[in-house]
């Protein structure tokens, strides 16, 4: 199977909304050692792509026998990981976004960040955030859809179909529906298994950041989908402790 995330982050590959947001982006890219997938954290600061949550992450895969595909999100956000001397490390600085590592046993501290220009999106050109079917048969990209949108975004608030990183799963129905949330911006989409085309959503009170599960309480009745918005706090997503179930349509009984 081809790689179904870009695998290295250059500075011709820099991002922006305008010349200068592009601009900037770009330095930054510069700045930083950019070797390709395995870029070790270095004291310059090293380029860490698609991220510390991507391409796919947590949230698994969903595989339907009957079309024989496997479904997956993917994201891609790049990251800075640099490293600090301990001996003059300051612990109580506060440096804004920054996971610290303390990597006992070494002379470094480990500091990863987004790699974000001054509007706070990636630096990188989107989609940030994808779906994807594999064939079982081929091991080829069957297609692939953008996955979320910039509306619960700062500093956006239109929904801009970029994709977003996500954390969460899909999940697939018989009936050929591929049904999954994990993005930033709140809602439960379902997705045509065939084809990729999105064909409906749902809005939520919270983040998403979870595969959703379908039920019915006999094999007769009405299918349930659910999924719990309890958002995610590294994410940056609205937090909540919702668990929301949407009622799938019945087919009407011959007449």
């Amino acid at each position: 199977t081809p790689p179904l995330v870009p695998q290295s982050l250059k500075p011709e590959d820099a991002w922006g909304l305008t010349p200068i947001d592009r601009g900037m982006a770009r330095s930054a890219i510069e700045a930083l050692r950019s070797d390709g997938l395995f870029t070790p954290p270095s004291v310059k600061g090293s380029i860490h792509y698609p991220g510390v949550a991507g391409g796919t992450n947590w949230g698994s895969a969903a595989f339907d026998p009957d079309r024989e595909v496997i479904v997956l999100n993917t994201s891609r956000m790049p990251f800075a990981i640099t490293l600090f001397a301990r001996d003059t490390y300051d612990m109580n600085k506060d440096y804004g976004d920054v996971e610290r590592g303390r990597m006992n046993g070494t002379p470094y501290l480990m500091h990863r960040q987004p790699l974000l220009s001054p509007l706070g999106l990636p630096v990188s050109p989107p989609p940030w955030g994808t779906l994807t079917a594999i064939s079982t048969a081929t091991g080829k990209a069957v297609w692939e859809s953008v996955l979320g949108t910039t509306r619960d975004l700062a500093p956006l608030p239109i929904a801009m179909k970029w994709g977003t990183p996500n954390m969460g799963g899909p999940i697939v129905t018989k009936s050929g529906l591929t049904f999954i949330s994990a993005t930033m911006d709140y809602y439960l989409r379902a997705f045509d298994t065939a084809t990729g085309a999105e064909l409906w959503k749902g809005r939520l009170p919270a983040g998403g950041q979870a595969t959703p599960m379908t039920y019915r309480l006999r094999p007769d009745g009405q299918q349930f989908v659910v999924i719990c918005a309890g958002g995610h706090g590294k994410l940056g997503t609205k937090l909540g402790d919702y668990v929301i179930a949407y009622a799938l349509p019945q087919k009407k009984p011959a007449s």
